[in-house]
């Protein structure tokens, strides 16, 4: 592999971020910050999606123009991931000018094609959704099956995109190329979705929206924004604007999405690009929602939250704890929750208890016995060979996308190391000059192995790997190790801490998140 090329979905501007979008950016940042650590180029692409009805009307309810709005918005999604320490290498937004270039050059293209074409049409519209939804698709009562609101009947001159035309080929393409839906049960959902394909409209009359990007040498009608988002990961890769950049990262390796926008991404996108001969995305990976307390996040329950507001509530430093329990408790794919018990008993167990005890004990006995020395470099043993193997399990399961399992075996690797210590017990070896030697050799060990974990560790909790680094004074930045370069035997002899400089890379959680009415 000599490039990875990552995006995740642009987040609609029409509300502020809440952890369901912090789930998404959190786990394509980890993914970004792994192949780093494999010496691999990685462009990571996220923004905003700023065009559409919603939009305009919000703006026009908050008395500002549509892109003041945006504008606002955006800076708050551009500050929520700077909290959680997600590190993109381009943050698009589709009001940008060589964004609307991309687009109106693939509409005219199209167009020029004849894969677009100008008919009249009724259909149901739903505005949550932002697209028409076919009969079958609504619930029995009629309504969008995600916004449980009954769809608008619209009638309209439209141009029309024929997705028909790339039906067939689309098909073979999904049942012929393993991992371009993941995961794999979700392409058997895409290939029924294709049975009742039609041609889709693609763009919207200017009287029922004036907010997007215009048709070309058509001023009475506007581009349709899921036409116009899905054409963000060609843009953020330099289409158009930068040949260099886009020969090198085009193909997308991973599109990161929610389950409920598969069918925009798995049918609608790749039938655009093959209609424009552009090379189609490797991997379209869908992940599943976040609940509240097992129920889905709605704005009139009032379980909405972002994540400052768990930052704040339990004054962290950093978003560390919110990146590795979100990644950490539910299998890549399936719907997660977050509740406040689960949050502080799963970031205190594993971050706390588990890992940040060992290095404190560990350290603390370095200094105690040793005056913070290492006094001896292990030959391999059997720790040794399972932080190796643990290694390699992670690069395996990152293949795979399945993080959840990858965080799983560093995690097991902490409690290898912490059963070792148990049972080697170094405070009792201590009692005997004579097995001192014993002593510093168990505590190699078991440093060497946070060693490994620190920088296994790093993609999902940057801020803590990077503080065990410290504590142990090794040269340079975590993030600079390669994984090619992690092997056992890298701690030097010398001295690397003092009673100074130990202390706990992360407290536990004691504070609870509350509303003001739950502390009364």
């Amino acid at each position: 592999m000599n490039k990875f090329y990552i995006t995740t979905a642009i987040d609609y501007v029409n509300a502020p971020p809440h952890i369901g979008h912090a789930y998404e950016k959190i786990a394509t940042d980890v993914i970004a910050k792994h192949y780093r650590q494999r010496g691999i180029p990685v462009f990571f692409l996220t923004g905003t999606d700023e065009h559409g009805i919603k939009i305009q009307r919000t703006a026009a309810e908050k008395g500002i123009s549509p892109q003041e709005f945006c504008d606002e918005t955006a800076n708050k999604f551009k500050e929520a991931w700077e909290l959680l320490n997600i590190k993109y290498d381009r943050f698009i937004r589709t009001t940008e000018p060589d964004h609307e270039r991309v687009v109106q050059h693939i509409f005219k293209t199209l167009v020029d094609k004849g894969d677009i074409y100008k008919a009249s049409y009724t259909g149901l519209y739903c505005t949550g959704c932002e697209a028409f939804l076919n009969p079958r698709e609504l619930t029995e009562e009629g309504l969008c099956p995600n916004h449980k609101t009954k769809p608008q009947e619209i009638k309209e001159e439209n141009y029309f995109f024929k997705l028909t035309k790339y039906k067939d080929r689309l098909k073979n393409h999904i049942k012929n190329t393993p991992g371009f839906i993941m995961p794999e049960y979700r392409a058997n959902e895409v290939l029924n979705q294709l049975k009742d394909v039609e041609d889709i409209s693609v763009s919207r009359s200017k009287e029922s929206v004036s907010w997007g990007i215009p048709v070309p040498d058509d001023e009475s009608q506007i581009i349709y924004v899921w036409i116009d988002a899905l054409s963000n990961y060609i843009t953020g890769a330099g289409y158009l604007n930068n040949d260099e950049l886009f020969r090198q990262f085009w193909p997308a390796d991973v599109h990161m999405i929610g389950k409920d926008i598969l069918k925009f991404h798995a049918i609608y996108w790749p039938a655009l690009l093959m209609a424009m001969e552009i090379p189609l995305p490797r991997t379209i990976l869908a992940h599943g929602w976040i609940t509240i307390d097992q129920s889905k996040m709605s704005k009139s329950l009032g379980n909405v939250i972002a994540p400052k507001t768990i930052i704040d509530a339990y004054n962290l430093e950093n978003g560390d704890p919110l990146r590795y329990f979100l990644m950490t408790t539910t299998p890549f794919g399936r719907d997660g929750n977050y509740s406040d018990e689960e949050f502080k008993n799963k970031v205190n167990a594993d971050l706390a208890n588990n890992l940040g005890n060992l290095l404190n004990r560990s350290l603390s006995m370095l200094v105690k016995y040793f005056d913070g020395h290492i006094t001896t470099e292990t030959g391999f043993s059997e720790i040794a060979q399972m932080a190796e193997s643990t290694k390699q399990t992670v690069i395996e399961k990152f293949n795979t996308y399945d993080l959840t399992e990858a965080a799983e075996a560093i995690i097991s690797l902490v409690d290898t190391a912490n059963k070792y210590t148990n049972e080697q017990a170094p405070w009792a070896l201590a009692k005997d000059e004579a097995t001192m030697p014993q002593v510093g050799q168990v505590l190699y060990n078991v440093l060497e192995t946070m060693r490994f974990v620190s920088v296994l560790i790093y993609p999902f909790t940057p801020n803590i790997a990077q503080a065990i680094w410290e504590q142990m004074s090794l040269p340079g930045n975590v993030f600079d190790v390669l994984l090619s370069e992690l092997k056992w035997g890298g701690l030097k002899q010398g001295k690397i801490a003092s009673q100074d400089t130990v202390k706990p890379v992360f407290l536990r959680l004691d504070s609870e998140l509350a509303g003001e009415k739950k502390k009364k």
